[in-house]
């Protein structure tokens, strides 16, 4: 136990300065001194409540998601029972009533019907319904969506948003955002530093959902400007008005790609008028459906539709077959650079609207970290006083490591990037207290061995070595009741949990392991006959 060599003293100073020194620059920071510009400058960032920043709750419409999966219902049976050598003939397939409904021209084939539309269906998680009723009279099939394939669809809709939310702000630049799902169809996004919220919304506000649609040619102007569509088809709007003009233009509801297969967008310039606009890359079964969608429709216009607004209309002058394309419509270099971050961020599976919205200042933030900041500074004076009047050598090696314990704490948090928070402030505070019941222990166990007449050698082994059980032991349910709290938490409980951790960590290594090597350099050096405890 008190056998440290040269290679492993080593060691440990080595990582005790590694974490004592990547500290330095939120130290410097704190105190407003200039950290050198050639140096790393890992710093601990602060959350929402330290830092102030704006705070937004966005809802989603839980019927753009029933809606959405009536269409791609419409869009599979289509493609299962009208295409392919085994084809079935149907008529005008029906979405009305919140239900999938259509006639087989053939009704003795309604079995057959069954088969190829039952693999459309799946089971809805573990409630032991399927995603669709399935339901055949005569020659009449009707799908109808259940309330549990709806619940499972709204779910995976909003996991996939918090991702695609995330994606956003991280491109944004911003640090240590926090995003989570509250309730059924709500997520909150707080993004510390952030002052105004307005570029966040923009941001945010956009679906960025990319469609490319065959334009329905034989559409009768009178028609659309009345708003009136031929089945199958659909009216969607300019972009711009004032320049492709008012009259929205008719495009064919199916059939076409939807921009959920890009692999790239990146913004870039027109070689020929120097226009800014934005390049889209396919993954390979993207890129082949719209290859076979530009090669059976060379000298037709498709629409480029992106949040329900037609940004260009171009003929298909040739396939397109590398999978690669350009999107241009009166862009902006700024708004190039936007759309490029949301297409390859992906699009929101559903739209979200901002219900509520608040923007936090750093005053509370500053006088929690001053509070803070003197508690901590007066709670760690008296417990280092206490340790050297109760301890006397013993007490100064605990207060050499509770204060690189603070130090390595904080080196730790800004080599990973964490977010200091108030109750992460507390848990900093409460993994001192640890660190020195750890001390307490071995020092108390250290005074009954000698009290039982061991040696001086022999006394402080054994109570570095029963005490250490003990403390292990207690840090472990710790260290579980952190990791159950970083996992079911969210916002300033996971802070809570990540500081915790990472002191109970460096506390155990401060109080048992660095102390343990003094103690040992010491007695070898002094080869004392008794000890003050």
């Amino acid at each position: 136990m008190l056998d440290f060599p040269s290679w492993r003293q080593a060691w440990l100073w080595f990582i005790t300065l590694a974490c004592a020194i990547a500290a330095l620059p939120s130290l410097f920071a704190v105190a407003n001194l200039p950290w050198p510009a050639m140096l790393p400058d890992p710093k601990v960032n602060l959350g929402l409540d330290l830092a102030g920043g704006s705070h937004l709750l966005l809802e989603a419409e839980v019927e753009e998601v029933r809606k959405l999966r009536l269409e791609q219902m419409e869009d599979s049976v289509r493609q299962r029972l009208t295409r392919g050598e085994n084809k079935i003939e149907i008529g005008d397939i029906s979405t009305k009533d919140g239900k999938v409904s259509f006639m087989l021209i053939d009704p003795s084939k309604a079995d057959f019907a069954r088969e190829q539309l039952q693999t459309l269906t799946t089971g809805a998680g573990l409630s032991g319904q399927r995603d669709w009723d399935l339901a055949i009279n005569g020659g009449l099939i009707e799908l109808t969506p259940t309330e549990a394939g709806l619940n499972q669809s709204v779910d995976q809709a909003m996991g996939a948003a918090v991702e695609v939310v995330r994606k956003r702000i991280d491109k944004m630049g911003t640090r240590e955002p926090t995003i989570i799902r509250q309730g059924k169809n709500r997520i909150v996004v707080q993004v510390p530093g952030l002052s105004d919220p307005k570029a966040l919304k923009d941001q945010l506000g956009q679906t960025a959902k990319l469609e490319f649609k065959l334009v329905d040619t034989n559409a009768s102007p009178t028609d659309r400007a009345q708003g009136i569509a031929a089945p199958g088809t659909q009216l969607v709007p300019y972009a711009s008005p004032e320049k492709d003009g008012i009259i929205p233009l008719a495009v064919f509801r199916l059939g076409g790609i939807v921009g959920d297969q890009l692999v790239s967008a990146t913004p870039g310039n027109d070689p020929k008028t120097n226009e800014p606009l934005v390049e889209i890359a396919f993954n390979q079964q993207g890129g082949a459906k719209f290859a076979k969608l530009t090669s059976e429709n060379v000298n037709k216009p498709f629409a480029i539709i992106l949040d329900g607004r037609v940004i260009s209309a171009p003929n298909i002058s040739e396939p397109i077959l590398g999978g690669q394309a350009r999107i241009s419509g009166s862009f902006s270099a700024e708004s190039a650079a936007q759309l490029a971050i949301n297409l390859a961020s992906g699009a929101l599976p559903v739209d979200l609207k901002v219900i509520e919205e608040r923007t936090v200042g750093p005053d509370l933030g500053a006088d929690s970290v001053k509070s803070g900041a003197i508690a901590m500074g007066v709670g760690t004076m008296a417990l280092m006083l206490f340790m050297l009047i109760t301890y006397g050598r013993f007490g100064v090696y605990t207060c050499l490591a509770l204060i690189i314990n603070a130090l390595m704490i904080l080196g730790v948090m800004a080599g990973i990037g964490g977010t200091l928070t108030l109750p992460g402030i507390a848990g900093f505070v409460l993994t001192i207290g640890a660190a020195v019941d750890a001390n307490v222990l071995i020092n108390e166990r250290i005074r009954e061995e000698r009290a039982r007449g061991r040696k001086v050698f022999q006394a402080v082994e054994v109570g570095y070595k029963e005490a250490s059980r003990a403390i292990f032991d207690a840090n472990i349910t710790n260290v579980i009741a952190a990791v159950l709290m970083f996992y079911f938490g969210s916002g300033p409980v996971k802070g809570f949990a990540v500081v915790l951790a990472i002191g109970i960590a460096t506390s155990v290594f401060t109080a048992v392991t660095l102390t343990r090597m003094w103690v040992a350099g010491w007695l070898r050096r002094a080869r004392p006959a008794e000890l003050v405890l």
